[in-house]
């Protein structure tokens, strides 16, 4: 992979086409997604239009598109959700082909080495997990971690690799004066108001985490989203679906 920009890169190889495509790798997403315009270049039949609920916006994808895909020798889910991704690829370097969802993840023990810019697949959770072990809750729309913000109560955040920053947090609590403001782009433009957090995952404390506010929630029962600028502090994370656990590396990176 290649991990620029805060987000995460794979080359995907396909039948229709003699170049590879360019996903980026995003466990937030509940399926992985084809975008429009390359499943129309690839002339894959697109399934029925849906309506597909994003970041502080509402999109109209057709589901499924099927499509034989492979990372290297590991093979991809075989059914997509063709989606405009217009916006996040002019936000990008290069445009961008599709998204690898949660639906790659589930049943598999999916580690990302930072450092080494891997993914691996393993065959086993690694030996040397330790206490730096998180459990992981697996839904139908992802993957969700319970932190403390600041010291308060336990809440669930989405784990999610297509996130470029640190962490979106939930609340009505912190005051617009205290914060900057950043854009960010995903499938849409926001606006974010930001500032510094304490936040406790499992046994980890880390004092300063640069935190993007948000008045409504972005998913259904979570309060934020713990993206790649925070994950990469780590070294290497392993999402663990078949254990239901989040492996937070050997402690954070220096």
């Amino acid at each position: 992979m290649q991990f620029r920009e805060g987000l995460l890169w794979v080359e995907i190889s396909v039948p229709q086409s003699k170049e590879c495509l360019h996903f980026l790798v995003d466990s937030g997403a509940s399926v992985s997604v084809l975008n429009l315009s390359t499943a129309k270049r690839l002339g894959l039949r697109l399934g029925p239009k849906v309506d597909v609920t994003a970041v502080a916006s509402k999109l109209t994808g057709h589901w499924p598109v099927k499509l034989t895909a492979k990372a290297n020798q590991v093979q991809l889910p075989d059914e997509f959700l063709a989606l405009d991704l217009g916006k996040l690829s002019s936000a990008c370097s290069r445009s961008v082909d599709g998204l690898l969802g949660a639906d790659f993840f589930r049943e598999r023990i999916v580690q990302i080495d930072y450092s080494a810019q891997r993914i691996r697949v393993l065959a086993a959770s690694p030996p040397d997990a330790g206490t730096n072990s998180v459990p992981l809750e697996a839904r139908p729309s992802g993957f969700r971690v319970a932190v403390n913000v600041n010291g308060g109560k336990s809440q669930w955040v989405r784990v999610d690799t297509g996130c470029a920053t640190a962490f979106q947090w939930v609340t009505s609590k912190e005051l617009p004066e205290r914060c900057t403001t950043k854009l960010a782009v995903g499938l849409t433009e926001l606006s974010i108001p930001q500032t510094m957090t304490g936040l406790r995952i499992g046994p980890i404390t880390l004092d300063t985490v640069p935190t993007g506010f948000h008045r409504k929630a972005i998913f259904p029962d979570e309060s934020g989203l713990l993206g790649n600028g925070l994950l990469a502090h780590f070294g290497v994370v392993t999402i663990d679906a078949r254990a239901g656990r989040l492996i937070l590396g050997r402690g954070p990176a220096e």
